[in-house]
């Protein structure tokens, strides 16, 4: 008996980075400061909320478009926010986490032969749904200088065409710990004034922006808002990822097209934590705490490392951490970030991993949503190197 063939939607795609440094993490004992999520607790009391929603019996199908307080608790932190001001019956959707978020919002917009530009380096889950929409990858790079990495913003206009139908930006932005400001956001509006691109911004980090510096949401940017998916998590905002728990916020014309996707590809969102979500959202300090939160981790981790032989890339944003090592190694970023697993006990993701054709910047990214006993385990290492 043989099983049949089948020719593959994702040919170019194989186990993420993220997985295998994972792996590599486990096997040799490192501490995983790869893949981006925390080694802490969430707030026992969003444990006792979601709970008592048990308890309370909402353990059947929710609405599919998401429990109405949670997306009325959303559509008020907006507006507080932003100053703009969604509807909660038909701008709203909770999802089961942002990366299906993306993924509907790709699948419902972006049809066979579209062009939608991403830029890199870019979280891995853009590109390959654009593939599955038939969609055409356009690459646009950062610029990286001194001051960090940025978006060459005549480069994106550059690669607009006739066939453009989405540019995907994301801020805070995973890896390079980046932010877009005003001045972003106007550029990209003038972009796209009088087209009909859509924009999908991907803010899963917006609360974790350094500095005292504004957390510039598309949602606050009108002329762009009119024609964007913007994502956000829970997951991230309130320490529990594996909830897989999110939202996506969209003009209703778009939102209704959104719909149609996501009630075939996973209908709704687990009941008991959309009403513990919503009940812990009552509070606005655990997410207006999160800046200072992780810019102390951010600090503790970057004093850390002052003194290496890494070179520390700002960090504006996120809870990652991106260091240059060519005064370390000069062994090409993959090899390198397995060698550190291995050798230093101590794993991180290679940045060449983010972009659709790797490119060798003598660069990896550190997460330092950890423990600060984590955090010191690892430095211990990293300095002695």
């Amino acid at each position: 008996m043989t099983t049949p063939a089948i020719g593959s939607r994702l040919p170019a795609v194989g186990t993420t980075v993220f997985t295998q440094m994972s792996q590599l993490a486990a096997e040799h004992g490192a501490v995983n400061l790869g893949q981006g999520f925390p080694d802490f607790h969430c707030d026992p009391k969003l444990v006792d909320l979601v709970t008592e929603a048990m308890h309370a019996g909402h353990n059947q199908y929710p609405f599919m478009t998401g429990v109405p307080t949670l997306r009325e608790a959303v559509v008020a932190k907006i507006a507080l926010l932003h100053g703009h001001q969604y509807d909660a019956a038909s701008e709203i959707t909770i999802t089961a986490g942002a990366t299906q978020g993306l993924m509907t919002a790709i699948l419902c917009a972006v049809h066979p032969g579209d062009e939608v530009i991403i830029i890199e380096p870019a979280y891995d889950s853009y590109a390959p749904a654009v593939t599955l929409a038939g969609g055409v990858v356009v690459p646009v790079a950062m610029r990286v200088g001194p001051d960090g990495y940025s978006v060459p913003w005549d480069a994106v206009a550059g690669a607009v065409t006739a066939r453009t139908r989405m540019v995907v930006i994301n801020t805070p932005h995973n890896p390079t710990g980046s932010i877009l400001r005003r001045a972003d956001l106007d550029a990209l509006a003038a972009i796209v004034d009088g087209t009909a691109i859509l924009v999908l911004s991907d803010e899963v980090y917006e609360h974790m922006v350094f500095d005292g510096q504004p957390h510039a949401s598309v949602s606050s940017h009108p002329a762009l808002a009119a024609r964007a998916f913007v994502v956000s998590s829970f997951g991230k905002t309130y320490h529990v990822t594996g909830w897989k728990i999110g939202y996506v916020v969209a003009p209703a014309a778009l939102m209704m097209e959104f719909r149609k996707v996501h009630q075939y590809n996973v209908f709704s969102v687990n009941a008991p934590m959309q009403h513990g979500v919503a009940a812990y959202m009552a509070d606005p300090a655990p997410w207006r705490d999160l800046p200072t939160f992780y810019q102390k981790k951010r600090d503790l981790f970057r004093a850390g490392l002052a003194n290496s032989r890494f070179e520390l890339l700002p960090a504006d944003g996120t809870y990652f951490q991106c260091v240059r090592y060519r005064a370390v190694s000069p062994l090409p970023e993959a090899e390198f970030a397995k060698w550190l697993t291995r050798e230093v006990k101590v794993a991180a993701i290679p940045v060449a991993a983010f972009y659709s054709q790797p490119q060798e910047s003598g660069v990896v990214r550190f997460c330092f949503a950890k423990r600060d006993d984590t955090l010191a385990l690892a430095l211990e290492r990293l300095t002695a190197l």
